[in-house]
């Protein structure tokens, strides 16, 4: 079983990794990724605990080896419960603040595999390329990540109209494969993982077949170039002033393509524009990969929903009955969350011989929590007030005696000592306010899409012909005019 240190140990390969104008040398021991990079490895670690092994994997049908339980297909409820669990698990590690973890992608690629006649249409080649990939990284419990979204530019033109001719498109094939040239973002966790999916989840029209691909690639393919955000892991401090970003930081970077070759088994879809929406939308993938990521949010507002709590006990804001109906609504919206989770379980549909969330219900929980989140960060910031601002400055101040008087003069709270408090603002602080929790606040409101989108999958997956039957039994009830009404209840 793959774990922590044999997931480290894979990360030095010599991947092309740029931040702050130099390349990376090992990005296991950069300071903008190491501590990330060992958050991942703990993931791992835990699954192979023993006591962990039978909730945390499965074996796998091919290599008979134990796998992370995020590439099992669920083919009952039972199994399906189990995975959730499994995926709750790893998310309560990293308190929902690692979005691309390895269960992300993981079950998008199953999704895919459920879904394999959608691939079948675009050639029994290259559907068997996918299914021999998935069963390549489920083997070696391997950290798949994706890009699938067209660098910022022209946002009013397509891939093809774009001012200059940067996105990631196909250039050339022979019997070795394709070659890829151009961009992709936003590459969340590609510079901490072992292989990268690249592919197009925008629209695409007849004509930009050129950018109509799919393929797998090992993050350390030559001409794969990543250039890394700023890194909030390595502006961090300490762990005590940043609690979260010194160690969930898991980044983002633009991805480009310098004349990659990918071989024909690693292409699982080629020229075709209509097969890049089918891949997602015919396929239970987009709404897998967004269950698992619905699951790793309702970790999240648990843990805010905690964090609103203990604020409230440490400025004994508590025994407010309008703090207790604020901290009541966040516990509200926190367990609608979780609601909606099970009750996509509860209500599972078949996909061949697979269970998968019923689209309706996955879609109706992103468009809830698309617009919920900034509310939800909103509200603890209110119960947090100024004590995220009434801080020491580092760490550092509590070396110096005189400071540490002062700190321990100033910090007052009767539910803990001055250094409990000041850790609770700056663990609140690190969530609600800092450059790293900005960036989670723009993740959570659009790693899905722009709100229209999701609203536009509500529409498309809502049952309007049940809605509107209750409708139109009403209106045949009314009659017409001159006629005489039904009496009540005849």
């Amino acid at each position: 079983m793959r774990d922590g240190e044999r997931y480290i140990a894979d990360l030095r390969d010599g991947r092309e990794v740029y931040i702050d104008g130099q390349r990376v040398p090992d990005v296991t021991t950069h300071p903008a990724f190491r501590n990330t990079v060992r958050s991942f490895a703990r993931l791992y670690d835990y699954q192979a605990l023993p006591e962990n092994r039978e909730l945390m994997t499965v074996t796998s049908p091919t290599s008979g080896g134990r796998v992370s339980r995020a590439w099992d297909l669920p083919v009952d409820q039972r199994s399906m419960v189990l995975r959730r669990q499994a995926i709750a698990a790893w998310a309560r590690l990293h308190h929902g603040f690692l979005g691309r973890s390895p269960d992300h992608l993981a079950t998008t690629l199953g999704a895919m595999v459920m879904g394999i006649e959608v691939f079948r249409r675009n050639g029994a080649a290259r559907a068997q390329a996918l299914l021999a990939y998935f069963e390549y990284v489920r083997d070696r419990d391997l950290f798949v990540t994706y890009v699938i979204q067209n660098p910022q530019a022209d946002k009013t033109a397509t891939a093809a109209g774009q001012p200059r001719d940067l996105v990631a498109r196909v250039t050339g094939q022979d019997e070795h494969g394709i070659t890829i040239q151009g961009a992709k973002m936003l590459g969340t966790s590609a510079v901490m993982a072992d292989e990268l999916l690249v592919s197009n989840i925008q629209p695409l029209r007849a004509g930009e077949e050129r950018y109509a691909f799919s393929c797998a690639v090992p993050v350390n393919t030559p001409g794969v170039r990543f250039l890394s955000r700023r890194s909030y892991e390595q502006a961090a401090t300490s762990a005590f002033d940043y609690p979260l970003s010194s160690q969930f930081d898991e980044n983002d970077a633009i991805v480009y393509f310098s004349d990659v070759k990918v071989p024909w088994n690693r292409v699982f879809l080629l020229g075709d524009v209509d097969a890049m929406r089918q891949q997602w939308h015919d396929t239970p993938a987009h709404v897998c990969q967004n269950y698992q990521s619905q699951v790793r949010l309702m970790v999240k507002l648990q843990f805010l929903a905690g964090l609103a709590h203990r604020i409230a006990e440490t400025t004994s804001a508590i025994q407010i009955p309008q703090i207790k109906g604020q901290l009541g609504s966040l516990a509200a919206q926190a367990s609608l969350v979780e609601g909606l989770v099970l009750g996509m379980e509860a209500s599972a549909c078949r996909v061949g011989d697979y269970l998968v969330p019923p689209a309706a219900l996955l879609y109706a929980a992103q468009t809830f929590t698309q617009e919920l989140y900034p509310r939800f960060v909103q509200t603890v910031r209110e119960l947090a007030g100024g004590g995220v601002i009434m801080l020491p400055s580092s760490v550092s101040d509590f070396a110096n005696p005189e400071l540490a008087r002062m700190i321990d003069e100033t910090q007052v709270s009767s539910f803990t000592d001055s250094i409990g408090r000041v850790k609770v603002f700056k663990l609140a602080w690190d969530a609600l306010g800092s450059e790293y929790a900005s960036r989670h606040l723009q993740y959570e409101m659009f790693y899905g899409g722009a709100s229209y989108v999701n609203q536009a999958n509500m529409y498309r997956t809502y049952d309007w012909g049940a809605a509107v039957s209750g409708v139109d039994a009403a209106l045949r009830g009314m009659g017409t005019p001159g006629q005489k009404a039904e009496a009540l209840g005849g």
